[in-house]
């Protein structure tokens, strides 16, 4: 029997976490793909769970989104500190209102482009938290002081999270709202899908729909795509995509590159690369001609909604409307 030497020993040793943590990434990494198995045929799938045909959408008030200025946080308001919310890229907080009223609060650079991103989702179809921008407020309690920029989302008793959904196995897949929600999170450069932002809802307040689906924690919006290829394989690759929030790289990075056929080559840097893949010539149509039903006073709310200055508001749009019009432009083409 052949014998390792002590130096070979220490050599296979110390190999072994290496090829273990390199299996490890090898898996997360494969999670990104979507699933070979076939799509359920449409007929079999409650649509309506992830999205409602928004034969109102001229109307909706993109200021105050889904959940009307009635159920807005009052920015005068003290609020009561309950939590520490650690998950994700931007620190926040759990607190309560004087009304008895539960907030999950996000501070930082997200808390902006997520209020305009859930306004604009909302708009198109898709099932929204009431989501609120609140420039100035005050924490009481074990972390009291005053506070700056934050997203304000109203927790519901009626409506309670059960579950989490992945782009890659899910009900609508293959159906075109759900390529269209794709096409939106590409227009906004919402990089950051996990499953974890995806939240199933079980409603009890009166809806037709028992749950349903949605698209959270959108800060990662209005910046550019980014992929590092040395991190490739590892798990930082989740959270380093690309920018949040930033208008010059918003208006650096284009939309769509080539067409082959019914295929197009979008210009996206990120980890989906396989999910944007399956987008097609009739998916980004259908987006655009909803979005295209906006006014410009649809467009300008939602960037008042989350604060924006007069021109940064005119240069996002302008750069929003321009993908719109790619889009519409394949139509004609």
């Amino acid at each position: 029997m052949t014998r390792l030497s002590r130096t070979s020993v220490l050599g296979l040793r110390r190999s072994v976490p290496m090829i273990a943590l390199a299996l490890v990434f090898a898996a997360c990494a494969g999670r990104t793909a979507p699933p070979r198995g076939l799509a359920a045929p449409p007929s079999s799938i409650d649509i309506q769970q992830l999205w409602i045909d928004p034969i109102d959408l001229e109307s909706r008030d993109l200021f105050n989104g889904p959940g009307g200025a009635q159920l807005a946080p009052n920015p005068s308001a003290r609020y009561e500190f309950l939590a520490v919310d650690n998950v994700g890229f931007s620190p926040g907080y759990t607190v309560r209102d004087d009304q008895g009223t539960e907030w999950n609060v996000k501070l930082g650079i997200e808390a902006q482009p997520e209020v305009v991103a859930s306004r604009l989702l909302w708009a198109l179809g898709y099932h929204q938290p009431a989501t609120y921008l609140v420039t100035a407020w005050e924490l009481t309690g074990k972390q009291s002081g005053a506070q700056g920029i934050s997203r304000f989302r109203r927790e519901s008793p009626n409506q309670k999270v059960t579950s989490e959904w992945s782009w890659y196995e899910n009900p609508f897949e293959g159906t075109q709202p759900f390529k269209g929600l794709v096409v939106a999170n590409l227009i906004l450069n919402n990089w950051d899908w996990k499953t974890s932002n995806n939240k199933v809802y079980a409603s009890a307040d009166g809806r037709p729909h028992p749950q349903f689906y949605v698209v959270r924690d959108l800060g990662a919006s209005l910046g550019k795509t980014s992929f590092p290829q040395f991190l490739k394989w590892t798990p930082l690759r989740m959270g380093k995509q690309g920018s949040r929030n930033h208008l010059d790289d918003f208006e650096a990075q284009g939309f769509i590159k080539d067409i082959d056929g019914d295929r197009i080559t979008f210009d996206y840097k990120g980890i989906n690369t396989r999910l944007v893949e399956t987008v097609t010539v009739q998916d980004v149509v259908w987006t655009c001609r909803l979005m295209a039903r906006l006014s410009d006073k649809q467009w300008d709310d939602a960037f008042r909604a989350a604060a924006y200055e007069t021109a940064e508001r005119q240069r996002f749009i302008a750069k929003l409307k321009s993908k719109v019009n790619q889009g519409l432009a394949l139509a004609r083409s």
